[in-house]
């Protein structure tokens, strides 16, 4: 059954130089308000750590609120092995009463990556005890959900203090979403009622293709969520339309998705992980892809991945073309 896409949004990794990180962070936040302006539903960002993307997706999306009013703001995703649940709570529901309720959170489970390099940094005295597994997360979202998390609450002499995590955003726990790439960690976010995010990237189980992987993926989770198949799914894939684009920029991203080709159809790492073919062409070409793959017509909400390594004027060309061409003719019309 093919789904009229409803919810069309993009995801960004928010890149910056070294030695002038503002200018790429507010890059990111004019991107969200272009995106806003041109009738995106969703507006997500990448989290890196120790890298020159963004770090702190949260305090990004707390600005990205003050500069828009409609937009929904996610994280795809956000790690848990490097935060604290309680501390990530407050974070988390002091944004989302920001956005007035827009936040869209998004999280991944495990251990850091480099965890043995940065244990000493980030846990110097509890790495051997840290549980990175799911319960974690689940932990984070009873917080979210009004748990109690402290015996007291009352007054002492002239502080206030409350039993839960402060401020309480209603409807907060409601809105997580879980990056699962394996039928297992697909399983957990049905069974625990998590939204799913799927993106580009897949463990191979039955085939070598992708397409096939992450349809079988969506089946599994509408199948075991209680909700069925009116569970929420977004696709996440890296899609450049090139419909107004410059002869230039043409070149330039038919060299990227070139450069990253040799992975697709080819498991990589100890995980058998498959990578998504980088689509590049006319609206039209992409989606006639999309729309004769297995995957995309079982989804009705998409947040199309900016490529990493482009430049602010790319992005600006291909949110338009993204929004004013392709997004039509995948049954989508822009929020007013």
């Amino acid at each position: 059954m093919t789904r009229a896409l409803r919810s069309l949004g993009f995801l960004t990794i928010g890149l910056f130089d070294r030695e002038n990180p503002r200018a790429g962070h507010e890059t990111t936040l004019s991107i969200i308000e272009r995106g806003e302006r041109l009738g995106f539903d969703s507006a997500w960002l990448r989290d890196r750590h120790l890298q020159y993307g963004i770090s702190s997706p949260v305090a990004v999306l707390a600005a990205a609120s003050q500069r828009t009013s409609r937009i929904r703001l996610g994280t795809a995703v956000i790690p848990l092995g490097w935060e604290n649940p309680l501390r990530l709570a407050e974070d988390l529901a002091t944004v989302d009463v920001l956005t007035g309720g827009r936040l869209e959170p998004g999280f991944s489970v495990g251990p850091p990556r480099r965890f043995d390099e940065i244990a000493p940094a980030l846990y110097p005295d509890t790495a051997d005890a840290e549980d990175f597994g799911y319960e974690r997360l689940s932990r984070l979202r009873r917080f979210l959900a009004g748990e109690r998390v402290s015996p007291f609450s009352g007054t002492e002499g002239i502080e206030e203090y409350s039993e839960r995590v402060e401020p309480h955003s209603p409807g907060l726990s409601d809105r997580l979403w879980y990056g699962a790439g394996s039928p297992t960690s697909t399983t957990w976010a049905a069974e625990n009622g998590f939204h799913l995010l799927t993106s580009s990237v897949i463990q191979s189980v039955h085939s070598t293709d992708f397409d096939v992987e992450q349809d079988a993926q969506i089946q599994l989770y509408r199948e075991t969520h209680p909700d069925g198949e009116t569970a929420r799914v977004s696709q996440g894939l890296v899609v450049v339309p090139t419909d107004t684009a410059t002869p230039e920029q043409r070149r330039r991203y038919e060299a990227y998705a070139e450069s990253r080709r040799g992975r697709v159809g080819i498991p990589q790492g100890p995980k058998g992980l498959l990578f998504a073919e980088d689509l590049v062409g006319t609206s039209e070409q992409i989606a006639d892809r999309l729309l004769s793959s297995r995957s995309f017509p079982r989804v009705d909400e998409v947040a199309f991945a900016l490529p990493f390594a482009f430049e602010p004027d790319d992005y600006v060309q291909i949110l338009e073309d993204i929004a004013g061409r392709l997004g039509p003719l995948l049954g989508w019309q822009p929020s007013a």
